[in-house]
């Protein structure tokens, strides 16, 4: 039933997006989206949220997207969809700070139960030097989800302590003052996230 569902939302999410990328403006008109990939249209992405970060302090959105972020949301004890997701961000990062952006990889559990600001600080250690783990109460992490229109949920006939979440894979790119500029699925590459998005953060300045 719960996978029911999943599916359900998250092809009610793609259809969202879908519809938004004939909103594209001429100001993303360069910024070119592709396969899983979605550019223009965004401003019903994203909004505020507070949360914990890795070390314990307490952020909100205005505190972490300082900088160009790619956000995730996914939960440490995840398989493989999630380690797989945020290593492509942390990787497409690199890239760009090799070719001098400032940008940083970012992630927000689904699953405060477990991913306390201890184990999401080994988690984002492994992966990236400046990529930022966020957690908090399950209010907090519900209400930043649905300012993203994402979707999680805890299987239910799971072990009560090695439990799995189904819960949707995009990842966004995120600009301070501007909001959501681009939402890529799993299939584009490091070398296709980080292309476009040098080409939003070349727009914004």
């Amino acid at each position: 039933m719960i996978r029911n569902v999943a599916i359900i939302a998250v092809v009610a999410i793609l259809s969202l997006l879908g519809g938004m990328w004939y909103s594209t403006t001429k100001s993303v008109a360069e910024c070119v989206g592709g396969r899983d990939i979605i550019v223009g249209g965004l401003d019903a992405i994203g909004g505020p949220f507070s949360l914990m970060d890795q070390h314990g302090n307490a952020v909100t959105d205005a505190d972490v997207i300082t900088k160009p972020t790619l956000l995730y949301f996914g939960y440490t004890f995840c398989p493989d969809i999630c380690p797989a997701d945020t290593a492509r961000n942390a990787a497409a990062v690199e890239i760009l700070q090799e070719q001098g952006y400032d940008a940083q990889p970012a992630m927000i559990t689904i699953d405060p139960e477990r991913d306390t600001p201890e184990v999401m600080a080994d988690f984002v250690f492994n992966l990236h030097e400046d990529m930022i783990g966020m957690t908090g109460t399950p209010d907090q992490v519900k209400a930043a989800s649905l300012a993203y229109k994402t979707y999680y949920a805890k299987e239910l006939n799971g072990d009560p302590e090695f439990y799995l979440m189904d819960h949707s894979v995009q990842s966004y790119l995120v600009l301070p003052d501007q909001g959501t500029m681009a939402v890529f699925g799993r299939s584009p590459t490091p070398e296709q996230v980080a292309e476009v998005s040098s080409c939003f953060i070349d727009q914004a300045s």
